[in-house]
C-alpha cells in the first residue's frame, strides 16, 4: 500500500517547482503508459486502475486501487523486462494480492471468464524524481516526482483528446505520516499548490465523455471499523468529510465556478465543522488538534458563502417579490463596488496556504495511526481514546443535548433576537450532522413499523420540516438585509424591504411550531445496538 499527496502545479510555477527539485540529484524517465477498462467503464466504476507502463526501458504491469483514506492506495506492480514491443495487458498477473482479488471481481463475467480489456487512453510523461530526507521527530525519507506531459484519450475513432500534466507527488519511501504531512505542507505553501484527487487515469476518462464540469460529490453516511472506539470514529467521520470535500475542492480551486460544486463543498466544510466540535471529546490525547484546524476552515466557508449567499438569496426572492407585484430592482447592483468587490473569488478562498495546510493535515490525520498512551502521572491511569462503549455513550450525551437544546429553541424562538435565531439555525445542523455521522453505530431496524427504513432515518425525517423552516426564514432576513442595502441606489427596493417585514413574525412562528414537533422524534440513540 502507497502513501502519497498529489499537487496541482499552476503553470506560473512550474519552473520554481523545478528549480527546486534540481537542487539535489534527480533522476529524469519517460513514462508512456497505456491504460485499459472494459468497453463499459466497470474499472473505474470501482476506483480501479489498469495499465502498462513503459519506465525508461522497462515495461511494469501496475493496478491501483482507492484505499481506506485520501493518502492510501492498494497497488500492486510486476516488472516484465526490456521487450521492445508493449506487452499484452494479462489481469492475472496481480493474482494472490488484496487489489489483484478486487480487480478479478471487477473483471469477473457471467460465464466465469475475465472480462475482455480495450485501451482506454494513454500518458507521455517525463517524470523527475529525487529522494528528500527531512530529519527530526518526524523525520522520514520521501520520493518527490515531478511528473509534466499529457494524457491522451482514445475514443475509438481517429479524433483524439489530450489534457495537459503538470503535478508533483510525495510518497513516503521511510518514517511516518506526519513527517510526510510535514514536508507536502512545506512544499505545497513555498509553491503555490494546491492538493488534487484528479488521477491520470481520471483526466482520460473525462477526455473520452467529453466533460467539462464533473459532477458535484455529495455526502456518503461515514463507514465504521467492528466495535470502533473513540479515535477510531474520529478518523473514520474526518475521512467521511473529506471524501466529499477534497474532490469539490480540488474542481473549485482549478477555476470551476460551477454552484452545485461550491454548494457541496460547503456543506462538507459544515459537517466537518460540526465533526470537530462534536467529536473533540472522543480522544482526549490532544491528536484531535480542533484549534489548530478550524480557523482556516472558518476562514473558507465564509469567503465561499459571502457571495454566494447573496446571490442565491437574491434568486429566491425575486420571483416571490415579482408574484407580489414589486418593482424590478436588482438588490446586487451595488456588488461590484461594495459587498461583493473585496470577496476573494472561490478558487482563490480553496487556494489559500492556510486552507491548503489545513486539508493536508486532515488527509494525514486520517492515515496516521493512534500514538502510544501518554506516559500518565504516578498512580493516574494513562490518557487513552474512550473504548467503544463509552465512545456511545458520549455520542448519546451529545446528541440528547442537541435534541433538547432544539426544543428549548423551538418553545422561545419568537423571542429571541436575530443573531441567537441564527444561532438556532446553526445547532440544529450541528445535530442533524451528528445524528447522519452516529446513525451506523447505532443503527437498528424496527421490526414494529412494518418498513426497511431505520429509527435513524425516521429521526432524519422528522428533523427536515425545522430545517426547512428555518432556512426559508433565514433567506427572507438576508433578502431583506439586502433590499435594505439596495435603497441606496435604487429607492424602490423599499417595497420588497416592507414585504418582507410584514412576513417576519409568520416566519418566526412557522419555525417555532416546527421546532416544537421535533419533540415526538423517535430517538434512535435511546434504542438498538449500543444501548446501556
Amino acid at each position: 500500500m502507497e502513501i502519497e499527496f498529489k499537487f496541482h502545479i499552476p503553470a506560473d510555477r512550474l519552473k520554481a517547482v523545478d528549480a527546486a527539485l534540481r537542487r539535489g540529484a534527480v533522476v529524469r524517465t519517460r513514462l508512456q503508459a497505456r491504460y485499459f477498462d472494459t468497453a463499459d467503464e466497470r474499472l473505474a466504476a470501482q476506483g480501479i486502475v489498469l495499465r502498462l507502463r513503459k519506465e525508461g526501458r522497462r515495461w511494469v504491469q501496475t493496478v491501483k486501487a482507492t484505499g481506506d483514506n485520501a493518502l492510501h492506495r492498494l497497488e500492486h506492480n510486476v516488472g516484465l523486462g526490456t521487450a521492445g514491443a508493449s506487452p499484452d495487458i494479462d489481469p492475472r498477473r496481480h493474482e494472490g494480492t488484496p487489489v489483484g482479488e478486487r480487480l478479478a471481481r471487477a473483471l469477473a463475467g457471467e460465464d466465469g471468464q475475465l472480462l475482455a480489456l480495450v485501451e482506454r487512453q494513454s500518458t507521455d510523461i517525463v517524470r523527475l524524481t529525487r529522494d528528500v530526507r527531512s530529519t527530526g521527530p518526524g523525520g522520514v525519507v520521501a520520493e518527490l516526482a515531478l511528473d509534466v506531459g499529457k494524457v491522451v484519450a482514445h475514443a475509438g475513432t481517429p479524433e483524439q483528446r489530450a489534457s495537459p500534466v503538470c503535478e508533483l507527488e510525495l510518497e513516503l519511501k521511510r518514517g511516518s505520516v506526519p513527517g510526510l504531512v510535514a514536508l507536502a505542507q512545506r512544499w505545497s505553501q513555498q509553491h503555490g499548490l494546491w492538493f488534487s484527487t484528479i488521477s491520470k487515469a481520471e483526466r482520460g476518462a473525462r477526455l473520452l465523455a467529453g466533460l467539462e464540469v464533473v459532477p458535484a460529490v455529495k455526502a456518503e453516511p461515514p463507514r465504521f471499523a467492528s466495535a470502533p472506539d473513540g479515535r477510531a470514529i474520529q478518523r473514520a467521520v474526518v475521512a467521511n468529510c473529506l471524501a466529499q470535500i477534497l474532490p469539490n475542492a480540488t474542481e473549485v480551486a482549478a477555476g470551476s465556478d460551477d454552484e452545485e460544486q461550491v454548494h457541496q463543498l460547503r456543506i462538507g466544510i459544515r459537517r466537518l465543522r460540526t465533526a470537530l466540535r462534536e467529536l473533540e471529546g472522543l480522544d482526549p490525547t490532544g491528536a484531535f488538534d480542533r484549534a489548530g484546524w478550524e480557523p482556516a476552515l472558518v476562514d473558507c466557508f465564509r469567503a465561499l458563502g459571502a457571495l454566494r449567499d447573496r446571490e442565491q438569496v437574491a434568486k429566491i426572492a425575486q420571483p416571490k417579490l415579482r408574484e407580489a407585484g414589486a418593482p424590478e430592482v436588482d438588490p446586487l447592483a451595488g456588488d461590484a463596488a461594495g459587498a461583493g468587490a473585496s470577496q476573494p473569488s472561490p478558487g482563490e478562498a480553496v487556494r489559500a496556504p492556510a486552507f491548503q495546510a489545513v486539508l493536508v493535515a486532515l488527509i494525514g490525520f486520517t492515515a496516521t495511526e493512534a500514538p502510544a498512551p501518554e506516559p500518565a502521572a504516578e498512580g493516574a491511569p494513562p490518557v487513552t481514546p474512550l473504548d467503544s462503549d463509552d465512545a456511545r455513550r458520549f455520542l448519546r450525551k451529545r446528541l440528547q443535548r442537541l435534541h433538547e437544546q432544539a426544543l428549548r429553541d423551538g418553545g422561545r424562538f419568537e423571542s429571541l433576537d436575530t443573531d441567537s435565531q441564527h444561532r438556532v439555525r446553526k445547532r440544529l445542523k450541528r445535530l442533524r450532522y451528528l445524528a447522519e455521522f452516529a446513525a451506523p453505530l447505532f443503527e437498528a431496524k424496527d421490526d414494529k413499523k412494518g418498513d426497511d427504513k431505520s429509527a435513524a432515518e425516521r429521526y432524519l425525517k422528522r428533523l427536515r420540516p425545522a430545517q426547512d423552516a428555518l432556512g426559508e426564514y433565514n433567506d427572507e432576513a438576508v433578502a431583506m438585509a439586502l433590499y435594505r442595502e439596495a435603497t441606496a441606489h435604487d429607492a424602490r427596493a423599499w417595497f420588497a424591504v416592507g414585504w418582507f417585514s410584514a412576513r417576519h413574525a409568520a416566519g418566526a412562528a412557522a419555525c417555532r411550531e416546527a421546532l416544537e414537533r421535533i419533540e415526538g422524534a423517535p430517538r434512535f440513540w435511546k434504542k438498538g445496538r449500543g444501548k446501556s
